[in-house]
């Protein structure tokens, strides 16, 4: 074995209870973009179905159209899509919601009901602060506008309302306050253009964990799901989250080298003394940060120790001092009992949604606690 990811899908069913348990009868969305957050998505669609997730959420119609060809026929939302989306006909025949927040979208959207021969179901999403996705204010009149004249047509039915929060992750922050007061006025506009919602949705896995007030009709769940911290000074422990996936690997080769001996590519870092250097066969085409030389540590026989030198697209170097070890002993990147996503992403100045989401397709999956 080079080296495997590990998911423990009875994790994924814990997490979804603990946020069960914090936010009541409220309907949850299980978030599977980006192949669940590198995790899996079919197999952790699953999973969180069984847990009783009511909602799947996807960003690309493609990732929904994958997910219903495995076989998933439940309530789903994709929101992002660019001119031309080839799978978005797909979509509104399968029964997956999309998201629209401009003009052209929302003409893509009938085009596409057109084609499968139903309305589409629309959210419809303002943006309140974040300036990414979502119709900017100027632009929320012409949108309802338009939205209100395909439904009285037949063409659409317009079942949501959401946007999405810049600073959740700091549950004291003004801009959530702010952005609650920007979607309760883009609400009340719906109202007057006639259109009326079924799904008002703004949490993410930060306010659903912190901030009831903003649980509104459905939560959505992405991170906190995987068992990854969505708050820099919290750890998934300290929430009752635990991880679902561990990355490891196997040492491949043991050297002495004396002091003075360089390692890698520019030769970064430079031994001080004699000592062991262990060699992973793990690179950047895998996911490992190549930020992570000389700053993150792995856990190698009951002891942290730290990467040295740049990492490789393919191989990393962990300097093991006098410590022993022998080409197959196990090398446990982040996950129990090694370094958590979290630790290792904050020694690469990232966050753990990248570290996990980043693990690559080379390094194959292996799953813990499927029915």
């Amino acid at each position: 074995m080079r080296a495997e990811a590990i998911v423990d899908l009875d994790a994924i069913r814990h997490n979804l209870c603990v946020v069960r348990h914090l936010t009541g009868s409220t309907p949850i969305m299980g978030v599977v973009k980006a192949d669940g957050y590198g995790h899996g998505a079919a197999r952790v669609a699953r999973q969180l179905r069984a847990a009783g997730a009511e909602w799947l959420g996807v960003a690309l119609p493609a990732e929904a159209r994958a997910l219903r060809e495995s076989g998933d026929r439940g309530p789903m939302l994709a929101w992002l899509f660019s001119p031309g989306d080839e799978h978005l006909a797909s979509c509104v025949a399968t029964r997956v919601d999309l998201s629209v927040s401009a003009g052209w979208a929302l003409a893509e959207v009938e085009q596409a009901a057109h084609r499968a021969g139903i309305p589409a179901h629309v959210h419809l999403k303002i943006d309140t602060g974040l300036s990414r996705n979502g119709a900017s204010a100027s632009q929320w009149t012409d949108l309802l506008s338009a939205a209100r004249t395909l439904q009285d047509r037949g063409r659409i039915e317009v079942v949501g309302l959401w946007t999405h929060l810049a600073c959740a992750d700091d549950p004291g922050h003004p801009s959530i306050d702010a952005q609650r007061l920007a979607f309760e006025q883009a609400e009340q506009q719906v109202a007057q253009a006639g259109l009326q919602v079924r799904w008002r949705h703004l949490a993410n896995s930060a306010a659903a964990l912190t901030r009831p007030d903003l649980h509104a009709d459905l939560v959505r769940i992405g991170i906190a799901a995987y068992g990854v911290s969505p708050f820099p000074a919290r750890s998934a422990s300290e929430l009752g989250l635990r991880p679902a996936m561990t990355l490891r690997a196997e040492v491949a080769l043991v050297k002495e080298v004396p002091a003075g001996a360089g390692v890698g590519y520019g030769l970064t870092w430079t031994a001080s003394q004699p000592t062991r250097l262990a060699l992973v066969l793990m690179g950047y085409a895998d996911g490992i940060p190549r930020a992570a030389g000389n700053r993150a540590s792995v856990w190698l026989n009951g002891g942290l120790h730290p990467i040295v030198g740049r990492v490789a697209m393919d191989q990393f170097v962990v300097d093991i001092g006098q410590a022993g070890a022998a080409p197959g002993d196990e090398v446990v990147v982040f996950g129990e009992p090694g370094p958590s996503a979290d630790v290792f992403a904050a020694a690469v100045d990232t966050i753990g949604y990248e570290i996990v989401t980043r693990i690559g397709p080379r390094v194959p999956r292996r799953y813990l606690g499927e029915p």
